[in-house]
């Protein structure tokens, strides 16, 4: 063998390669053609949709930014809920009896006591207080008992409902609501 078959299979491989990337370099102008072929009009469209596209992007950026941003004073309200409105472990009874006793008083009512059961909620620091009574009034009485009732700083929810006769022309309301206790 001699220098020049050396050279001659060197020569073959350097060519070899050299088709190779004039092949890919080829094929690369086709994909590019192809892509640029889009029409301007067809270009000013998707253009015109990116760019909506990014305006709702950054809007719903500068929303998640106001919510950061209000996140303590949420933090703060809820505290203040919690504290103003659930009431005191210590108190809670005897406050939730004499506010139920003045509503019914202010609207001319007679209630007939009530029952109540507590439910406990430890992964919310809360406890439920249900509780159920009967009224008996007029029918504008008991509007004013449950409007009163809607209406009291204390936090009720009205949760249940049932009408029925009383004694002498009078309307009996089953009255089912609940609040909550700090716990």
């Amino acid at each position: 063998m001699n220098i020049f078959s050396r050279w001659a299979k060197w020569k073959i491989w350097v060519v070899g390669a050299i088709a190779v990337f004039v092949l890919a370099d080829l094929a690369l102008l086709v994909v590019l053609w192809q892509a640029n072929r889009e029409a301007p009009a067809e270009m000013r469209v998707r253009r015109q949709q990116l760019a909506l596209k990014a305006a709702k992007l950054d809007a719903d950026v500068m929303r998640g930014e106001r919510i950061r941003a209000s996140l303590p004073q949420v933090n703060q309200q809820s505290s203040d809920f919690y504290e103003k409105s659930f009431l005191n472990p210590k108190t809670a009874y005897s406050t939730v009896d004499a506010d139920l006793a003045e509503i019914a008083t202010k609207a001319g009512v007679r209630t007939s006591g009530f029952n109540d059961m507590r439910t406990e909620i430890p992964s919310r620091k809360v406890a439920e207080l249900q509780i159920t009574m009967s009224v008996e009034g007029d029918y504008s009485s008991l509007l004013k008992f449950v409007s009163g009732l809607e209406q009291s700083k204390n936090f009720y929810f009205l949760n249940a409902l049932q009408l029925g006769s009383g004694a002498s022309n009078a309307v009996r309301l089953q009255v089912g609501v609940h609040t909550y206790i700090r716990t």
